[in-house]
């Protein structure tokens, strides 16, 4: 292990190569250039000719090419923002639907459309619910630089394991910070990695239109063979659906995860994620009051419901924070539906939170 002082698009960077990523394919879009650029020194400078790059000529392809690299046996990645994210939602419910195990950076900046290259959280809907889907994908939501590493590692373990559509949504602020982050390698820790395996088989009994079933107790059992690009008949679709969200659900009591911070005996509790969930915490530390906890969700989908639920349960009142207008607040909504508990809802969009600025609005 060895501590590095470094911005959060090299975080991912690393922890990529970490995780045995072999190919990048990519759109310069801020705040996630870096990434491309740190990727692309790396590649560079691969005597041995593993590490690749592949710029394409908008995100939409990239997210395609990322798809048939996986399809190949091959770990890869992308990254991108904004307008990019966008772009790539016809990819990603592409990789929904055949349920690849695919992982992408999102570190968010703010709309509408273009809007600024800077930061903000109003992606929050489109990653984990956008595409002509059901948003059947994993979102984790790391809320430090040292978070960022360690996530980015686990997302391409958890999406080759379940085999679903795997994302890190961060934001423009944990793009571009700078910080101490411990880089540690997997094999070193007894951290075991799960090879990417080729979906398109070997032989003449193993070809493209054979459909490729993962492996263990989380595979989705169908009794039908698709050999066109769309389905005929809703009552195919319907069954599509019901297996996709049915093998999500499975999974999810594995997958969802949270943190709870001073919430046993509190009467306020702050929701909050990524980046403002990271200044709450700090505001928590110096208001120093055991009466006021944080809960922020890790996985964004699947979102900890049964947790959230039992830990507010006690509170008088909740705060919602976050850098867009009521996406945040409408899942969180949803998942306590039917506790009757005070929620007062902040949101900035394209805008952070100080840490004294949080003290001064639950106090």
């Amino acid at each position: 292990m060895q501590k590095e002082f470094i911005i959060g698009n090299e975080v991912i960077v690393k922890a990529c190569l970490a995780a045995g990523a072999e190919i990048m394919f990519g759109y310069p879009i801020t705040p996630t250039t870096e990434i491309m650029s740190y990727w692309t020194k790396i590649s560079e400078k691969d005597e041995k000719d593993r590490i690749k790059f592949l710029q394409a000529e908008d995100e939409m392809a990239a997210g395609f090419a990322m798809i048939g690299a996986v399809l190949a046996g091959k770990k890869c990645f992308t990254a991108t923002s904004g307008p990019g994210n966008i772009l790539m939602q016809d990819p990603m419910s592409m990789a929904e639907a055949m349920r690849l195990p695919t992982v992408t950076f999102i570190m968010q900046r703010g709309g509408p459309s273009t809007g600024t290259v800077i930061y903000s959280q109003q992606e929050l809907i489109l990653t984990c619910h956008g595409g002509n889907g059901e948003g059947i994908r994993i979102v984790y939501a790391p809320a430090t630089l040292q978070e960022l590493y360690d996530l980015s590692i686990k997302a391409f373990n958890t999406a080759w394991q379940y085999h679903f559509p795997t994302f890190i949504l961060g934001d423009g602020y944990l793009a571009k910070m700078q910080g101490e982050v411990e880089i540690w390698d997997p094999k070193e820790k007894g951290f075991q990695l799960i090879p990417a395996v080729s979906y398109l088989g070997e032989g003449k009994n193993n070809s493209l239109i054979k459909k490729f079933q993962p492996t263990g107790s989380f595979s989705v059992k169908k009794n039908y063979v698709n050999l066109r690009n769309c389905f005929n008949l809703e009552e195919e679709i319907l069954q599509v659906n019901l297996d996709l969200k049915k093998a999500f659900n499975e999974i999810t009591p594995q997958i969802s995860e949270y943190e709870a911070y001073h919430c046993n005996n509190a009467e306020k509790i702050i929701i909050a994620y990524g980046i403002v969930a990271a200044a709450a915490k700090q505001a928590l530390i110096k208001l120093k009051n055991e009466k006021v906890g944080l809960f922020r969700p890790i996985t964004l989908n699947p979102f900890p419901k049964e947790s959230i639920q039992e830990i507010v349960r006690q509170a008088k009142q909740i705060y919602i924070l976050e850098s867009s207008l009521g996406q945040l607040a409408s899942i969180v909504r949803q998942n306590l539906y039917g506790l009757d508990i005070p929620i007062q809802e902040f949101g900035k969009p394209g805008m952070g939170f100080e840490v004294e600025e949080i003290g001064k609005l639950i106090s």
